[in-house]
């Protein structure tokens, strides 16, 4: 794809059902912004709704079923450094219950990296560990180790989800606030 076309990308904040107030997140692999903590998520497919999209990469990405996909915010990402431009979507949503067995309702599921040339695995973050994550994606840059290479205790944001919580959407601090 050209690099001066602006592209449409979908993350969701999956609400993580073993603590409420936090949502699933990965460390990215092999793609831009490659060692940035970042939502689960992927470029929106022709005729497909936002909540589609939601909960197909979900899916692919987690195993995870959603219910209850719901529009949360918009960013206007533009990542120059990297010659990319992005319009992302964030989408609010909630795993399905489990099912019940001879009255026994089982555990849900837990996230599973189905993309680990992607991703190196799902953990669940809140909102003020995101807020915190963000200061200091924006602080000085991790200082270098002996190998040359990025040292840092704190993961960096992806570039979307720094906006998002840069931009500290109302419905989006309820939505991880929920008791």
């Amino acid at each position: 794809m050209t690099s001066n076309q602006v592209r449409v990308g979908v993350g969701v904040l999956i609400r993580d059902p073993s603590n409420p107030n936090k949502v699933f997140a990965g460390l990215r692999k092999n793609s831009h912004g490659e060692g940035t903590l970042a939502l689960p998520g992927g470029h929106l497919e022709m005729y497909e709704t936002w909540a589609q999209c939601a909960t197909r990469e979900a899916l692919e990405e987690t195993g995870l079923e959603l219910e209850n996909v719901q529009f949360a915010h918009v960013t206007n990402d533009m990542m120059q450094d990297q010659n990319k431009h992005y319009v992302t979507i964030f989408m609010m949503a909630e795993c399905c219950p489990p099912p019940s067995f001879l009255g026994l309702t089982l555990s849900y599921q837990k996230p599973q990296n189905l993309e680990p040339h992607k991703c190196d695995g799902w953990d669940s973050y809140s909102w003020d560990e995101l807020v915190s994550f963000a200061e200091k994606s924006k602080k000085v840059k991790a200082v270098a180790d002996d190998d040359g290479e990025e040292e840092s205790a704190t993961p960096k944001l992806f570039g979307p989800l720094l906006q998002l919580v840069q931009e500290s959407p109302q419905v989006v601090i309820d939505f991880m606030n929920k008791a």
